[in-house]
């Protein structure tokens, strides 16, 4: 059994840098890179909005960076999951997917979230090559050109509007009659003359090839059964996130969606000295930036709680 001071579960922008802040607290963590070392940005197209990179860097090559900083203060960086955690009593038992045990003083949960996909093998052919789940950080590169968004809830309202202000025209394709979005923002949506409404539609195939990225989208009325083609550029998934919390239930307190509640201000959870930073506890912002700064809080939050115990 190994002992540590703190444990770091998961990696990408929070818990890098989680790991970067208490290596240098000298509290020599042990972080566990998870299932997708570098989380979400390893598989995305280049990251432009990212302070420090002023020409732009690709997610894997970000991450490699945060991982090198981390483990140039000591970070103790595994491959491999936590496969097994009891928070029932400190310091905590987590044992991992190789059988190794750990004994952590403090816990920072940093597993993120997966967004949910449509399933279709063309979605993954053309993911980062056109196929995006987030406008925030995608959405620059489709200026002035035509993307489709799918999704009929508030997230797929916001990403169809933020689009909007950049992209020639939205098509929002919704498999109902009727969105699931708040009323206001229903009429954001509705009243936008740059937004076609795609009612009663799934998505057949999602057209493109490696060299174009993507070049159109093959839609199935699910009312009529007819097909429609239409030329787009991006395509845009927004039918929401899962948080990775499935090893999580029954010892965190969760929010209904899953993602961990934590205690404002700060990066506690319901079980004293565990805490969370980034996208498995973030349903509404879902940013790098943002994320690293819940690791470097989370870290901060470690160091005073060990410091008081």
């Amino acid at each position: 059994m190994t002992h540590t001071r703190c444990l770091i579960i998961g990696s990408g922008p929070a818990g890098f840098t989680a790991g970067i802040y208490t290596g240098r607290a000298d509290i020599k963590p042990i972080l566990y890179e998870g299932m997708q070392p570098g989380g979400q940005l390893t598989i995305t197209t280049d990251i432009e909005n990212f302070p420090g990179y002023p020409e732009g860097v690709s997610g894997t090559a970000m991450m490699d960076d945060l991982r090198r900083q981390a483990q140039r203060f000591g970070a103790d960086v595994r491959s491999g999951y936590i496969l097994d955690i009891d928070l029932s009593k400190r310091p905590f038992v987590c044992t991992d997917n190789h059988g190794d045990t750990i004994e952590a003083e403090t816990i920072i949960v940093a597993t993120g979230a997966s967004a949910r996909w449509l399933g279709l093998e063309s979605e993954k052919k053309l993911y980062g090559q056109g196929v995006s789940a987030c406008a925030t950080c995608d959405g620059y590169f489709y200026k002035g050109l035509d993307v489709a968004v799918v999704g009929g809830g508030d997230t797929a309202c916001e990403e169809a509007n933020y689009l909007s202000i950049l992209c020639r025209k939205v098509y929002l394709i919704h498999r109902r009659h009727e969105l699931r979005a708040s009323k206001s923002m229903q009429h954001r949506v509705l009243t936008n003359p740059k937004i076609e409404m795609v009612w009663d539609s799934t998505t057949a195939e999602i057209c493109g090839n490696d060299l174009d990225g993507v070049t159109g989208a093959d839609l199935r009325n699910v009312v009529t059964g007819e097909m429609r083609h239409i030329d787009i550029a991006g395509f845009f998934v927004a039918i929401g996130h899962q948080p990775n919390t499935d090893f999580l239930k029954g010892q965190l307190e969760l929010d209904e969606q899953g993602y961990i509640k934590i205690q404002h201000p700060g990066c506690a959870t319901s079980v004293p000295g565990v805490f969370a930073a980034g996208d498995v506890c973030d349903p509404n912002y879902r940013q790098a930036v943002v994320a690293a700064g819940r690791g470097c809080m989370a870290a901060m939050d470690v160091e005073r709680f060990l410091q008081a115990h």
